[in-house]
């Protein structure tokens, strides 16, 4: 049997700081305010020259670097991101070039906040079917490019950055144990940017309505968050054949530490075993679970032969989970 392998990983994160009262414009003693609601204390914006593609090449050549492999080892290179640079080409195809990837083909999947969950999904496919020996995948966004600073309820919550991750298969029981993707489109409406396609051309007129920008319904996506990652949790490891506890560690989406708060309360986890950086970064959105694995692999907390359960959710709506053997 063919098994996943994590090989490598990195991240690629802009230079610029942004900190809670970078928001005072907005509330008084935003940093207060901000923490309080959601544990976010500072997040990163990308240059006024740089694209979700340059963020990714950053995270890319990093993972790479990581494991000492060359790109034209690689098969195939997902992309997850629901802020390409541009509608077309794919942002995969722009990072195929920036890192060398001649031997693979290129592709983008947009799950909004869980596009990388669904990209691993996707990897971990392709490997055990046998089409790929390896294969990367990269979350990346820019949301700093689609938020509406006007709106205190989401702008602050968001910042920029990428992750790469690196399958190859292999005979040995470790990588990728178990996935699960899933999603319910009656909820698309959610969390959306109303004028970015064929439905509602961007316009003089959109973009004054700022229907150009980001738009979520913040308390419904609260209650969905709550009530799916139980779920995600129970599902995931009932599938493995494992419980919750037998579990070292867990990686959320890093939407909003008051979520974290919830569901530990309501699952019995503890806090400890929930790996999180939103404070430093806020909410990513493909970035997220990426940037947390890259972290903790290099700062020596995730160990090998750990038991890791990733997880997202997010627009479509969308959610999954990855159960990785370190």
């Amino acid at each position: 049997m063919l098994y996943s392998e994590l090989i490598g990983t990195g991240s690629g994160v802009p230079e610029r700081v942004v900190p809670n009262d970078f928001f005072n414009y907005l509330v008084d003693d935003a940093n207060e305010w901000i923490l309080s609601r959601t544990g976010i204390r500072e997040r990163r914006f990308a240059a006024e020259d740089q694209a979700t593609s340059d963020l990714a090449t950053l995270a890319a050549k990093n993972a790479l670097d990581s494991c000492g492999m060359d790109s034209a080892e690689l098969d195939c290179l997902i992309v997850a991101t629901s802020t390409p640079d541009m509608i077309l080409p794919s942002t995969a195809c722009m990072v195929q070039k920036n890192i060398g990837a001649v031997n693979a083909y290129a592709f983008d999947i947009n799950s909004v906040c869980t596009s990388l969950v669904f990209g691993m999904d996707t990897a971990d496919s392709l490997i055990k079917s046998g089409k790929c020996k390896t294969v990367m995948v990269i979350g990346a966004d820019t949301y700093s490019r689609i938020l509406n600073f006007k709106d205190k309820g989401s702008c602050p919550l968001f910042g920029d950055g990428a992750s790469a991750v690196i399958f190859r298969g292999s005979s040995e029981p470790k990588g990728i144990i178990q996935t699960l993707v899933k999603s319910d489109g009656r909820g698309w409406e959610l969390i959306q940017v109303p004028s970015s396609g064929s439905r509602k051309p961007v316009t003089a007129e959109t973009i004054e309505n700022m229907e150009n920008t980001f738009f979520m319904e913040g308390k419904k996506v609260f209650v969905f968050a709550t009530d799916i990652i139980p779920k995600i949790i129970e599902e995931l490891t009932s599938k493995a054949g494992i419980k919750p506890e037998d579990l070292d560690f867990i990686i959320p989406h890093q939407a909003n530490l008051r979520i974290i708060d919830h569901i530990t309360k309501k699952t019995g986890i503890e806090k400890e075993r929930f790996l999180l950086n939103l404070d430093r970064f806020g909410n990513t959105a493909a970035a997220s679970v990426g940037l947390v694995l890259d972290e903790n692999r290099k700062n020596g907390t995730i160990k090998p032969g750990n038991l890791v359960l990733i997880m997202g959710f997010g627009g479509g709506l969308s959610w999954g989970g990855i159960l990785l053997k370190a």
